[in-house]
């Protein structure tokens, strides 16, 4: 009986190491190992990503007309927008929402986690929102690329437009900083911009001229980061405006707008041009993953709660998972 006993034991101690091991293989997969998962209709255009309250992530389809939410297993289910055409940046809100800009339709949108769409008329006509941020403030703020504004949305839909002080600049991203300021790149006149809650600007150049300055996202180190897609560099920010610029050699990579800290310390973006997802440390070290998927065209990214890193591809038309081996 007690030969039986130890045996069972033994057989026990071995089924719980071997979970737990199999549990540690799992979590601890080398960095670049990539998923991808297929949306259920063509020609949806999977393009921008974030983190929903509910644990799962969202995005935005910008040919499908939809906002989709993934489970961390995969499970993709989408929801139709009212009216909105063209939703493009996501964010998830102070008040358990997600929110979106609809680039095409002039309109901020609301989802809530089951479903339900709420739109909000932007008051200056063909102001064409971009991306749309939580603030400081418990407000949502967004960017007009046409309109040259900074919006603010409050939670009951009530939208004041502050007008940005160089003309035609073309905002495009927008990041909540560590400084409590809302920061954003000026595509056409080739500035970061730093935005106070209550409105006051500041505008700070980028070293090189026609930079094409695109994507702007918090750092792990206390800065800001920011892409220029047409001189082929990554660049950083200080809360005090103090800017470095960091040369990405080879072929033009064409980054993309989302930026996003990994759970690995390091920052991740997209390189649409070149079908490849690329981290950085912030001493400037890049490292570089290829998509299975050919002309994919990666568009976002962003850090999930399983520890990897997940992304959209609009031209694949699929959402992909990447391990950052932490």
């Amino acid at each position: 009986v007690l030969a039986k006993k130890w045996v069972l034991t033994m057989i026990a101690t071995t089924v719980v190491v071997g979970s737990v091991v199999g549990a540690l293989a799992l979590r601890h997969q080398p960095a670049g190992r990539i998923t991808e998962f297929s949306m259920p209709k063509p020609g949806s255009a999977p393009i921008m990503i974030t983190g929903g309250p509910d644990g799962n992530l969202w995005f935005t389809e910008a040919a499908g007309r939809r906002i989709g939410r993934i489970t961390l297993s995969g499970d993709i289910t989408e929801f139709p927008l009212p009216t909105g055409i063209g939703p493009y940046g996501i964010t998830a809100g102070p008040d358990g929402n997600l929110w979106f800009a609809e680039y095409d339709s002039n309109q901020i949108g609301r989802i809530t986690p089951t479903g339900t769409v709420t739109e909000f008329a932007i008051p200056t006509p063909n102001s064409q929102p971009v991306w749309i941020v939580a603030g400081p403030d418990k407000n949502l703020w967004f960017t007009e690329a046409n309109g040259n504004k900074i919006g603010r949305i409050t939670l009951d839909g009530t939208i004041n437009e502050f007008p940005i002080p160089t003309p035609a600049s073309r905002p495009l991203v927008m990041a909540a900083g560590p400084d409590g300021n809302l920061w954003f790149v000026q595509n056409n006149s080739n500035q970061i911009g730093r935005m106070t809650p209550n409105g006051i600007f500041k505008e700070f150049p980028v070293p090189t001229f026609g930079s094409g300055l695109i994507g702007i996202g918090d750092g792990p180190d206390g800065n800001l980061w920011f892409t220029e897609s047409d001189s082929n560099k990554m660049g950083r920010i200080t809360p005090t405006g103090g800017i470095t610029e960091f040369a990405v050699s080879g072929p033009t990579r064409g980054f993309e707008h989302q930026l996003a800290i990994g759970p690995d310390g390091n920052l991740w973006f997209i390189e649409y041009t070149a079908d490849k997802i690329g981290r950085m440390t912030p001493t400037g070290t890049l490292t570089e993953f290829s998509v299975p998927t050919p002309n994919s065209i990666p568009s976002g990214i962003v850090a999930a709660p399983d520890g990897n890193l997940w992304f959209t591809e609009r031209d694949g038309n699929k959402i992909g998972k990447i391990t950052t081996g932490n």
